[in-house]
């Protein structure tokens, strides 16, 4: 990638990215937030230039530059990620640490967020727009859908099925060959041994709904 980078989202994340980014020698333009108390503030050395809707930056993404979705909140996630594609017909690019250690026959998709010492193993799929934090592992041959969240230090089993839009705690782990449904939440450090419905909260060891 050799265009600028526009990131979305003026938080921890966001700054997070920005290192990301500039360790790999990519320019960050600055930041969109739509926090309007942020506008012409800046993080770091980069400022907060406007809102994620300023047709006036929009407009050079998928030009002059590049995006990245740095918000962890699911619904503003699949909001901004919608708005990118339907508006500037592209997707979001990878924030790839340099630290992380990728197999080769891994397959990534778009919009990645990817931490330091991270590990995705051999044949481990990967959809769009996840969040993998730091010392987060994907043993071989896992699958994992679009807008999961992988907590640091967490453990994902090898060949373990993760729908769309779960949440793994920081901590946790999964033994391997289990699956967990679209939208289930596993609470930090559990230690899962069997399937999760979708759309369940589970937690502890070894992990078990919670209950209404």
């Amino acid at each position: 990638m050799e265009n600028p980078v526009i990131i979305f989202g003026a938080n921890a994340l966001g700054r997070a990215a920005v290192e990301i980014f500039e360790s790999n020698d990519i320019v960050v333009y600055g930041y969109l937030d739509d926090n309007q108390e942020l506008h012409g503030s800046e993080m770091g050395k980069l400022a907060v230039m406007g809102s994620t809707e300023d047709d006036g930056f929009l407009k050079l993404i998928g030009k002059k530059c590049e995006a990245f979705v740095a918000v962890s909140d699911q619904s503003l996630r699949k909001g901004l990620i919608k708005m990118l594609k339907e508006r500037r017909k592209m997707m979001p690019v990878n924030a790839i640490h340099q630290q992380a250690e990728i197999a080769i026959s891994a397959s990534i998709g778009h919009g990645e967020f990817i931490n330091s010492h991270a590990v995705v193993g051999a044949h481990v799929v990967l959809g769009n727009h996840c969040l993998i934090h730091s010392h987060a592992t994907l043993d071989f041959g896992a699958k994992v859908g679009d807008l999961v969240q992988i907590g640091a230090g967490a453990i994902i089993g090898s060949e373990v099925v993760v729908e769309d839009e779960v949440f793994i705690g920081s901590g946790a782990v999964l033994i391997s060959g289990i699956k967990i449904g679209k939208g289930a939440r596993i609470g930090a450090g559990s230690v899962v041994i069997a399937d999760v419905e979708a759309g369940k909260t589970v937690f502890g060891n070894p992990a078990a709904a919670l209950k209404a």
